[in-house]
């Protein structure tokens, strides 16, 4: 028997992790999304079939799969009465169903998920995932899995047809907490990059060895080597959405406060960086187009390759 999955959201990511899920793991997917719905007509092509609701999705699946903007948006997908998750699994005949919330989200709102989940028989795992539009294509996700160890072994061969690397982290919110860290790296990593690329174009050389050069040392990183390429091409399609980002490291501040945590100066430069860059019509460009934030600070512009 086919597991039945249902999926939350098509936008840069989910899409291509429904396509995953369907070609990969031959799994039946029902599927709602909020918005992008000129990215459904594919995905119906495939065998997937289009519910009305959040509701609707969960009273037929056994295990649902979503992945939105804000934490905002999951509480009104997850809690809405009428039309919510929650709702829609109370309606099904699935005993004990199990809602993957992919979304990077705030973990006490994962801890508060779990636990109103525990009362309705819902398992809830929190597992935001990392490695962009590129890793979702691939299915080559990482994937950092917080909520009930059982639940995370039973969803684990579901996870490894979107993800290479998939991570238990520990009890519900553990995975938000591990993609908070993944976030605060990539916030001072990525002012690094677009820094040395602005440094080495002034200096004259040329920025493609730069990057095969330094991206093969102790400098090479994920994004050094992705998003270089692309700051050279003037490509700054979104892979993951500059508000997108300014949420994240919103609810890592915060979350950090919360821990005592009061003084991180390189995720609040950041922080300061991306919203310069949004306020700059930037706020739907992908994260690499933090070059032009400096490039404006620094009138100076990388030519196109």
């Amino acid at each position: 028997k086919i597991m039945k999955i249902g999926f939350i959201g098509l936008g840069v990511m989910g899409h291509s992790m429904v396509t995953n899920l369907i070609e990969k793991g031959k799994y039946d997917c029902y599927v709602y999304t909020r918005t992008k719905r000129e990215n459904l007509a594919s995905i119906l092509e495939l065998g997937a079939k289009w519910c009305e609701s959040p509701a609707e999705v969960a009273e037929q699946v056994d295990v649902l799969i979503m992945i939105v903007g804000f934490p905002k948006d999951v509480e009104q997908v997850v809690r809405n009465e009428e039309n919510g998750v929650f709702a829609g699994f109370k309606k099904g005949n699935c005993k004990q169903p199990i809602l993957i919330d992919c979304t990077t989200s705030s973990p006490a709102l994962a801890k508060e998920l779990y636990e109103e989940g525990q009362k309705c028989n819902v398992d809830v795992l929190d597992a935001p995932v990392s490695g962009g539009d590129v890793g979702a294509k691939k299915g080559t996700l990482t994937i950092m899995v917080g909520g009930n160890k059982d639940t995370f072994d039973k969803v684990k061969p579901i996870l490894e047809t979107m993800g290479a690397s998939i991570n238990y982290h520990g009890p519900a919110g553990s995975g938000q907490h591990c993609k908070m860290s993944n976030q605060i790296f990539i916030a001072s990593g990525m002012i690094g990059l677009c820094e040395g690329l602005l440094y080495a174009y002034k200096a004259g050389l040329n920025l493609e060895n730069v990057i095969k050069t330094c991206g093969s040392g102790a400098a090479g990183s994920w994004s050094l080597n992705n998003y270089g390429p692309r700051i050279l091409k003037r490509d700054f399609e979104p892979g993951f959405y500059v508000e997108h980002f300014i949420k994240d490291l919103d609810l890592a501040i915060q979350s950090a406060t919360q821990m005592g945590l009061y003084s991180m100066p390189g995720l609040t430069t950041a922080r300061t960086l991306y919203q310069f860059l949004a306020t700059h019509q930037g706020e739907k460009k992908g994260t690499q187009a933090l070059i032009q934030a400096l490039e404006l600070m620094n009138s100076t512009e990388i030519e196109k390759v």
